[in-house]
């Protein structure tokens, strides 16, 4: 029996690899689940029931800081991967197993979807998985696989809603609510721009009558830094901060629109078939840029746009999205179990190859 080290190194990281786990178990193999105690990685796996060993922490926005961090939480991990010895290693970019997988020479299948995120020098991984929008990878063509869609396509058609979400957080019908994400302030990729942006939506829609925002902190510190800045309109009731890691899907699917400095919620919207608009202000993905071209995302750049381009409105919302199509989740499937099973064809191994296929998904519940 082949067996499977899942390293869980962000928040977005539990939902993708929840059905990934789960499908991946159903043939077979045997999970090492570990998971870094960042952001709400703790609290979403206790919501999604995922069992993963913690081990390590985040280390803050500074730049020193993140590489001895990684270099240590790869250490942190190494007895249990020793232990284990895994025969392959699987993340969507986390920096602790990229190095450990290299030192301890396994097999490496590393999946991003953000091309301009800084890979970890000298370390080339065996296999590398990305949507097909992407287009600028810095590795090997050979080592690389694509899927059509976009990762949130993995999880989203597991998704089922909860109707009774709203009166829990005592809104009303006749409310606007706007889902909020604060910019990634700790990432690499942050720009200031992107908190002028936030604090001036906050501002914008805190002089409107009938809307509440929901804000989704990335961390207990931004939380109060939020609840502190805007006390006044936080006492109103106009500004909503869960007191707990609520299932981000849930919130976005009963707003109106989201908001975000981030990219994953922003997908998740997309999918969902949420109004969707980004303060993001680092480089733009390929992915967002497809988004865009196609309108389902739109890009607020400067305090105007803020005014004249939210629209700021309702949305009918009568029926569950649709969860026919669980194709993205099947194909990574497949890429995973030719790579294991078959490496030497995995060079052959086109995107539309249908030789592999496998009645994976009927039987994957989440």
């Amino acid at each position: 029996m082949k067996k499977i080290w899942i390293d869980i190194d962000n928040s977005p990281h539990v939902l993708f690899f929840n059905p990934i786990a789960k499908a991946l178990t159903g043939q077979g193999y045997e999970l090492i689940l570990t998971a870094r105690d960042a952001y709400q990685v703790r609290e979403l796996m206790q919501v999604y029931k995922m069992n993963a060993q913690v081990i390590g922490k985040h280390y803050g926005k500074n730049k020193l800081l993140k590489i001895m961090g990684s270099i240590y939480r790869a250490m942190q991990l190494a007895p249990l991967i020793i232990r284990e010895h895994p025969d392959v290693a699987i993340s969507h970019g986390s920096r602790g197993m990229v190095i450990l997988s290299k030192l301890l020479n396994i097999p490496l299948i590393l999946m991003f979807d953000y091309e301009h995120g800084k890979p970890v020098p000298f370390i080339n991984p065996n296999l590398i998985i990305v949507p097909e929008i992407v287009t600028h990878i810095p590795f090997p063509k050979t080592q690389v696989l694509k899927y059509k869609g976009i990762k949130e396509h993995v999880y989203v058609p597991f998704f089922k809603a909860d109707f009774n979400l709203k009166s829990n957080l005592n809104i009303k019908c006749d409310d606007i609510v706007i889902a909020l994400r604060p910019p990634a302030t700790e990432a690499h990729y942050h720009n200031n721009e992107s908190d002028l942006l936030f604090h001036e939506v906050i501002s914008f829609f805190a002089e409107h009558e009938n809307i509440k925002m929901i804000i989704l902190p990335r961390n207990k510190k931004q939380a109060e830094q939020i609840k502190l800045k805007w006390k006044d309109v936080y006492k109103t009731g106009k500004i909503i901060i869960p007191e707990h890691a609520f299932d981000g899907l849930n919130i976005i699917w009963n707003s109106d629109m989201l908001i975000s400095g981030g990219g994953t919620m922003n997908r998740e919207a997309t999918a969902l078939g949420v109004p969707v608009y980004s303060i993001f202000r680092g480089k733009m993905g390929a992915v967002d840029a497809f988004l865009q071209k196609i309108g389902k995302l739109k890009f607020i750049e400067n305090s105007r746009d803020i005014h004249t381009v939210i629209e700021l409105k309702k949305r009918h919302v009568s029926i569950e999205p649709d969860q026919s199509n669980r194709q993205v989740l099947d194909q990574i499937i497949n890429f995973i179990s030719v790579f294991l099973e078959r490496p030497i064809e995995i060079k052959n191994y086109a995107i539309d190859d249908v030789q592999f296929k496998r009645p994976l998904l009927s039987k994957v519940k989440v």
